[in-house]
């Protein structure tokens, strides 16, 4: 079989076979077959070294003008399968507008958020004003301004994450107190929301990453009384009026005196729980008087004002609001579990 009759069978193959294909994959294999690197026409080229130097002008005028034909036919093809195939999708996904609705999932706040409101709710209610501050931190107000000097054994209990040695991620809401406390004059009346951080390996009731919230009092002849009945109100606020709060003698840099504060326990009141270890207490928060030490290095007179502090853990009162037992699951995002939790 001689060039020319080899070019027309395989124009006549392409023909034929083009009035078979019905989809793109089939028709592109169809043109790699023929004009691909390793196709039959392309092949026709590469063997035009075995005619004669008279015989390959013309021969090779007529494979590329072939191949031009070729292609146009494989162009028009693949529109009308392309329109085709259009045509189908458009019959298989189409919507009917007019179709009722099924409603649109109506999402919740997160437990934590729900806590935060809560709890910022009943102190604002008592006169408390809310600041907030930098969760990227300095040391000076992380640590310094709260008596906690540099390289002393009490930093071990507040393990952070630096970023160098002068800047952190902030271990608690003090530094927005710090902040507050140097730039304005009592009385000061706030309340410190917010994230914070803490090297802490993960297990059921801690984590690297939580929430705080703190109260700060500083104003003259605030007393030790004065943070009791606040603690008071606040428990009673946000459990109920059969709640009582119990102060044991604790140690904080920034306060002195300090105490750990119980409350009742809300899962049985008082009557002893798995929850509670059979002793009617949980421990919640943590309080004292502002350290005299911290209010001089803050730019306040401690012979003429005073003060207290607080703070308690989001987490913590979320999980004793909701019984949950595990701190990691309000972490996880499984929708099965805080869909339980919406707010009423």
């Amino acid at each position: 079989m001689n060039m020319h009759e080899q070019l027309q069978q395989i124009q006549q193959e392409l023909q034929d076979q083009l009035r078979q294909i019905q989809d793109s994959g089939a028709l592109e294999a169809l043109r790699l077959k023929v004009l691909g690197k390793k196709g039959s026409l392309t092949q026709m080229l590469r063997s035009m070294g075995q005619l004669s130097a008279e015989e390959r002008p013309a021969m090779g005028q007529l494979i590329n003008k072939a191949r031009e034909d070729m292609s146009a036919r494989l162009d028009e093809v693949a529109r009308r399968i392309q329109e085709a195939e259009k045509e189908a999708r458009l019959r298989d996904e189409a919507l009917d507008v007019t179709l009722p609705s099924s409603g649109a999932h109506q999402g919740c706040m997160h437990p934590i958020s729900m806590v935060i409101d809560q709890v910022t709710d009943v102190l604002t209610g008592m006169g408390f004003e809310v600041v907030e501050g930098p969760e990227i931190e300095l040391d000076h107000y992380n640590f310094e301004l709260m008596n906690i000097p540099k390289n002393h054994p009490s930093r071990d209990a507040q393990d952070t994450f630096y970023f160098d040695e002068n800047m952190l991620l902030r271990t608690h809401t003090s530094p927005v107190q710090a902040r507050i406390m140097t730039t304005r004059k009592p009385p000061i009346r706030i309340i410190c929301p917010g994230r914070v951080y803490r090297a802490d390996e993960v297990d059921a009731t801690h984590s690297p990453v939580f929430h705080q919230m703190e109260g700060l009092v500083i104003d003259e002849d605030v007393t030790m009384a004065d943070l009791k009945g606040t603690l008071d109100v606040f428990a009673k606020r946000l459990y109920g009026e059969d709640i009582r709060t119990r102060f044991r003698p604790s140690f904080f840099p920034f306060t002195e005196p300090s105490a750990e504060v119980d409350l009742t326990c809300v899962a049985c009141h008082g009557k002893g729980c798995r929850v509670c270890k059979g002793t009617g207490w949980i421990e919640v928060l943590g309080s004292g008087m502002v350290n005299p030490k911290v209010l001089e290095m803050c730019g306040i007179d401690s012979s003429r004002y005073s003060g207290f502090a607080f703070g308690v853990g989001m987490e913590r009162i979320a999980m004793l609001r909701y019984g949950i037992t595990d701190m990691r699951m309000l972490y996880e995002g499984d929708l099965r579990f805080l869909s339980q939790l919406r707010a009423d």
